[in-house]
């Protein structure tokens, strides 16, 4: 769980920006790779799948396009909104390391010497009670994004660190010594970052809004696949099943495919059990048809895709619940 400082990308701030080109002569050619620079000039980074939505699959032909004025200011907009929109159905978790997190564990002595004692104990992995020097560095990977450390290729300003504390070589360490040497490179690192935050992406961390199942509620097609595995669903006590309760056991088990959150997560469970709370199961017989039934999938599937919207829900893929299961 990350400790405050994160945010989540889901193209909302893009499709209300400015996305008008710069003036330019109108005679003017422009190269797209002008309009990928002017892109990354406001905070984009390239997107192979905003080119894709676009219809260019080879990047590289698409930067030495030439466009006049009009066609490229156009480009530029439709390129935007084509990562806003892979924003919106995939939004990205991002971690803003300002060093806040590295200062609570430092003014709290109690709560620094757990974290070191801790990180100590994981990393004399041979219980010698020593650790060389090195291990330092070993220690801030292993803190990671959780706990405020940004990726060594994200701050290159580390190893600098690291050697003006003659955190480097192969000294061995207690683990009242390594907590004394550890101090001062986490309150530099602190420092540093308060100076200069660094933002990253939390790739382990998965986004659930809703996007997928809006799509889904738009798909007859889709939507008469799902009614037809649920229907062909085989059910303990099936007679006594209602359409209902035969729609719920079904996206417990196989809502993951089709963009719910997995089952096992408490919030997911919350989210089941407010849903259905609130679906009416009078008329089941009705329903029980096939068109009936179809109305009901898909009255649940927007019900889902309206709180998610509202309330999405973020996991880590790393999870020791997930992989178990």
């Amino acid at each position: 769980m990350l400790h405050g400082g994160l945010s989540i990308l889901d193209g909302k701030l893009l499709r209300e920006a400015d996305l008008s080109a710069p003036p330019r002569l109108p005679e003017g050619v422009i190269a797209c790779a002008e309009v990928l620079q002017l892109a990354e000039n406001r905070g984009l980074s390239p997107s192979k799948a905003a080119l894709l939505r676009l219809g260019f699959s080879d990047a590289a032909a698409f930067r030495t396009k030439e466009l006049d004025y009009s066609d490229a200011s156009l480009t530029f907009r439709n390129y935007v909104s084509a990562i806003a929109d892979e924003l919106r159905d995939d939004p990205i978790a991002v971690a803003n390391l300002d060093g806040k997190t590295l200062q609570m564990f430092l003014e709290d002595e109690d709560d620094f010497a757990m974290l070191a004692e801790n990180l100590f104990t994981d990393l004399d992995t041979e219980d010698r009670g020593k650790i060389s020097k090195d291990e330092i560095q070993s220690a801030l990977i292993h803190m990671g994004i959780e706990l405020g450390i940004p990726p060594v290729s994200e701050f290159p300003q580390l190893s600098d660190i690291l050697k003006r504390h003659g955190a480097q070589g192969k000294e061995e360490l207690g683990q009242a010594q390594f907590a004394e040497l550890l101090q001062p490179v986490l309150q530099e690192l602190a420092d540093s970052l308060a100076k200069k935050p660094v933002v990253v992406v939390v790739k382990h961390i998965k986004i659930v809004n809703g996007s997928k199942l809006r799509k889904l509620v738009t798909d007859e097609r889709q939507l008469d696949d799902v009614v037809k595995k649920i229907m062909q669903e085989k059910y303990e006590s099936k007679s006594e099943w209602s359409s209902t309760m035969k729609v719920r056991h079904f996206l417990e088990k196989h809502g993951n495919d089709f963009g719910l959150p997995p089952p096992e997560l408490d919030e997911t469970v919350v989210l089941f059990d407010d849903i259905f709370s609130e679906v009416e199961s009078q008329n089941d017989a009705a329903e029980s048809e096939k068109d009936g039934f179809m109305v009901l999938l898909k009255k649940i599937l927007e019900n889902f895709a309206e709180k998610l919207e509202a309330n999405p829900i973020l996991y880590d893929l790393h999870s020791s619940q997930l992989k178990e299961v």
